[in-house]
């Protein structure tokens, strides 16, 4: 995540869970709302070009979910998200788990370059770390 965020001025956060919790799982909980739900608690949303996107894996179903901060969502949309999903989630089902994900990161930077390219001061305003969820 650090050598990406070196290319642009966004802020990717990646986030791994296991499986969703049985509870919220029958209430109807999707691991799209799960991803919104980790993306305001990871406060991934808190930059200050708004161009925070976070790469939720939910790996039980080897299902991943791009949610991405207005500043950015705006000029990327909804189909390229899904098409990096996909792609990724293709290399995860074939048990290329780091090959997916490295090249995820690497398409959602090459995006993030575009609007945002590194110039000027570039501070890290969320953690590299990936915040594995319990």
């Amino acid at each position: 995540i650090k050598a990406c965020e070196g290319t642009h001025r966004g802020e990717l956060r990646l986030a791994v869970e296991a499986a969703l919790d049985l509870a919220p799982l029958l209430r109807g909980q999707t691991a799209h709302d799960r991803a919104l739900d980790v993306f305001s608690s990871l406060r991934v949303w808190d930059t200050a070009e708004n161009n925070g996107v976070l790469i939720y894996v939910l790996l039980a179903d080897h299902h991943i979910e791009i949610v991405a901060d207005r500043g950015i969502d705006e000029h990327v949309g909804a189909e390229s998200w899904s098409a990096i999903c996909s792609r990724m989630e293709n290399h995860f089902r074939q048990g290329a788990l780091k090959e997916g994900l490295l090249k995820g990161l690497r398409e959602i930077s090459a995006l993030l370059a575009q609007r945002y390219p590194a110039t000027g001061p570039n501070p890290n305003e969320l953690p590299d770390r990936p915040a594995l969820l319990r």
